[in-house]
Order: C-alpha cells, then sequence, then structure tokens
C-alpha cells in the first residue's frame, strides 16, 4: 500500500538515493510497459516546478515507451538489488521483466510503477534533448560512449510522490 507525501518534507540525500541505490525508469500501460535501471540522474527546481532529470541511452527498449508516454515514474527498492540485476542487463523485447524481476506493476496516472518500491515519483515530461559530443567540455566524457550512443534527457515534473505504508 501506498501513500501520497510531500515532496517538500521529504529527508533524503539525492546522490545515494539515484547514485547508490538506484532507480527503475518505468513507462507505459496495461496492454504494454518496461522499465530499466538507472543510476544516473538528477532532481531540483526548473521553471518552478519540482523536477526530476533522467537520461536513456537509445538503445534502451524503455525509451520507447517514455518517448509515446507523456509521464513515467521513477520507482525506488531501497538495499533490494536483485531486480537490478534484471532490469539492468536484460531487454523487455526478450522477456517480460517485470515477471523475471519479480516485480508487481501498478498503474496510476497514465504511467507504470511497481509494488516491490519504497517510493515512487510519478513524473510529467516537460522537455527532452539529446547528448552532443560537439558540446562535451570535458573530452573524457566520451569515453562513456565508445558506441556513440549518446544519451536522451528528459526533464519531468514530479507531480506525485508515493511512500510504501506497509
Amino acid at each position: 500500500m501506498f501513500k501520497q507525501i510531500d515532496i517538500k518534507k521529504m529527508k533524503f540525500n539525492p546522490f545515494k538515493l539515484i547514485g547508490d541505490e538506484w532507480m527503475l525508469i518505468a513507462a507505459g500501460d496495461e496492454k504494454a510497459h518496461n522499465m530499466m535501471t538507472a543510476s544516473w540522474g538528477g532532481l531540483g527546481v526548473l521553471w518552478n516546478k519540482k523536477v526530476v532529470t533522467v537520461y536513456i541511452r537509445p538503445t534502451r527498449y524503455t525509451l520507447h515507451f517514455v518517448d509515446a508516454n507523456e509521464y513515467f515514474s521513477l520507482c525506488f527498492l531501497g538495499e533490494n538489488k536483485a531486480p537490478h540485476a534484471v532490469c539492468g542487463s536484460k531487454s523487455g523485447r526478450d522477456i517480460d521483466k517485470a515477471k523475471e524481476a519479480g516485480l508487481t506493476p501498478i498503474f496510476d496516472n497514465n504511467t507504470v510503477y511497481y509494488k516491490e518500491a519504497r517510493l515512487v515519483f510519478i513524473c510529467k515530461k516537460l522537455y527532452f534533448s539529446n547528448l552532443e559530443n560537439q558540446n562535451f567540455l570535458d573530452k573524457k566524457i566520451e569515453d562513456f560512449y565508445n558506441k556513440n550512443d549518446y544519451h536522451k534527457i528528459f526533464i519531468a515534473e514530479i507531480v506525485k510522490v508515493l511512500e510504501k505504508t506497509d
């Protein structure tokens, strides 16, 4: 069971939350949905809105779902890294990732999140762009892109925060 909470009352370290705990970026509906593990992202304020910034490589199947939908979710599973092993290494093109990762989908606000999450951000897309290597000021960043698969960037408003109650 989840309850909606005020993001301004939350106490967390975004570097630990995203960089250490990781997250699932999920999108889609009851007909079709997918998720992927991510450990890159940001939280902040932009355009007078509370926003997240996420990065998705063009090769990821989840990108199709984020592109096609107005909303996506960020699901934080806490210390449980087992689903990330599946969601970060296998493609939803080939398997039912939710089933294989032991995740139970819940549908809300035109997107999907998972019962096993401890914290969920429901996000509405505001902006996207593609990283362009000619804009890298630190040329070592290019080392992350040996396949020239530069991330697509999404900035989205956090429209709802859900916290697990049980």
